[in-house]
Parts: structure tokens; sequence; C-alpha cells
């Protein structure tokens, strides 16, 4: 018998993320073992009880056992990914089973992109980097749509546009994301240009025009709010920014231009036409180490 839904087995610090978890009996202490100091965990036994869990409560993520939900539980796995996009919902492998890849197949069915086999040598290290550092719901809003357009890309090049979106928000230059993925920036701009991508600086200055019209989404933020949340060092020069991109004002950005309009936009000029580049890049060398 599980925890009752919404119980949260511990205290949690001021700013701790909370996962809403469905996980098999076995797995619950080993799992709130690995976040003791990184997230806090509040159980359920079923997807609809972390459906629940999370309309009720501000959780940060998703953990669902593959071992615990089975292919009947597939129409709830849909509605959580479906209804709630912008909290990610992570598959957890705990151990190897004759089922895993059908569980897995019907887990990417259903949306879910994250996976963490806790069985590797560095898995439960992942699973803390995950759940303890979960993507901003606007990061979510950004990633989501960008990694489907993508499609099936490499392990490295998916890693590339998670930490790029994530830290877009705060990171000005494409020196500083270099310095992220643990690369020389001269390397990781090389390595673009020799496959005939847009530079690293070209895609992380188009990311963070995003954050700026999901800022304006936001009553209240005037052009210059804007600017400093993204340590621009003036209006004017996020409004230079802005300018050099798409011809117009940061006014006109906050008044014209809707984050639908600009995702589409971002997905025509910077992933539909390099997709098949990105099927086989390998921008951080099958490596790379993320600096948080």
């Amino acid at each position: 018998m599980g925890e009752p839904v919404g119980q949260q087995i511990r205290p949690a610090a001021p700013g701790t993320p909370l996962v809403a978890a469905v996980l098999r009996p076995e797995e619950r202490p080993r799992v709130e073992a690995a976040g003791s100091g990184w997230f806090a965990v509040v159980h359920g036994d079923s997807i609809p009880d972390a459906i629940r869990v999370v309309r009720e409560r501000s959780v940060d993520a998703v953990l669902v056992s593959v071992h615990g939900c089975g292919g009947g539980e597939s129409p709830g796995l849909d509605q959580l990914v479906r209804a709630f996009p912008g909290i990610p919902t992570v598959a957890l492998v705990s151990r190897h089973e004759p089922h895993d890849s059908e569980a897995l197949l019907h887990f990417g069915a259903s949306g879910v992109r994250q996976v963490v086999d806790v069985t590797a040598p560095d898995g439960w290290q992942r699973l803390r980097q995950v759940l303890g550092q979960p993507t901003s719901r606007d990061a979510a809003r950004i990633q989501g749509p960008v990694l489907e357009a993508l499609g099936e890309i490499p392990a490295d090049a998916r890693l590339f546009f998670e930490v790029m979106i994530r830290f877009a928000e705060d990171v000005a230059t494409a020196r500083d994301l270099s310095q992220r993925l643990g690369l020389c920036p001269t390397t990781l701009t090389s390595r673009f240009g020799r496959v005939g991508l847009p530079s690293p600086k070209s895609y992380l200055a188009a990311t963070r025009l995003l954050y700026a019209v999901l800022l304006f989404e936001r009553p209240g933020f005037t052009v210059a709010d804007v600017a400093y949340r993204l340590d621009y060092s003036s209006p004017q020069s996020f409004g230079r920014h802005v300018r050099s991109l798409l011809g117009i004002t940061g006014t006109e950005l906050r008044r014209r231009v809707t984050f639908t309009l600009a995702l589409e936009r971002y997905v025509a000029s910077l992933i539909r036409p390099y997709r098949d580049i990105w099927s086989t890049f390998h921008p951080l060398g099958q490596g790379g180490r993320v600096r948080s």
C-alpha cells in the first residue's frame, strides 16, 4: 500500500524542487535517499494520482517508473504529458527486465522524452541533476516544441539544446554557453561551422528572444524590465539586439509578436532547414560536461 496521494515524505527547504512520483514500493526509499537535499517527493499509486498532485500543487517534475506503468496506463500517461507540457515527465529504469523495451516504447509514444537509468554507474547522479535542477516552465515551453521539431538526434545534440534553453535566460554570450558545456568556445563554434549550421551564438540569441517574448506576456513588464531581467546592459542594448534579429524595436516586439509566432519563426529558420544535419551531428564530441 503506497503513501496517501499528496503526502510529502520529508519537509523540503524553501525553493527545493517538488517531484510527483509513481514508483514501485521498492523504488521509493531509494529515490527519496537519492533526492535528499536535491528534491522532495510526493508519491502516488497511479498516473491519475500524479495528475491530481500536479493540479493541486506546484510540481516541478513527474517521475514515473517504467516497471510500474504498463500499457494499461498509456492513456493516463498521454493525458499527463499533453495536459501539462510545462512540467517534464521523466521515466525511471531501476532494473532490466524482458518487457522494458515495450514499456519504453509506450512512454515514447506518450511523449516522454527523458529516461534515467539508475542501473548505470552515474544513474543516481543523473537523476539528481534532472530532478534537482528542473527545467523552468518558460524553458519547458520552448524546449518541448524545439525537441519535437528536431526529431531523433544524438544524445549530446539533445543535451546541447537542453542546456542552451535552460540557461539562455541568464547566459548572454556564446563563450559563457561554451563554458557551461565544458568546451572551448572556438571548438564549439568551429564544429557548427564545419557542418554548415548557424553558429551557437545565433541559436543562443534567438532563444533569448523567445524568453523576452514570454516575459512580455506578463502584465506589467516593460521593455526596460525585460532588458535587465535578461542581463542586457541597457534597454538600448536590448533594442539593438531585437532590431538586428527582427528589424523592429523592443516596443514593437512587445506589442506585435506573440510567443506562438516567435516560436514558429525560430523553428522555421533554425530547426527545420537543418534537421538532417542535427540527426547525425555531435556538437559536444559525443561527450561534454555540463557546469551548473
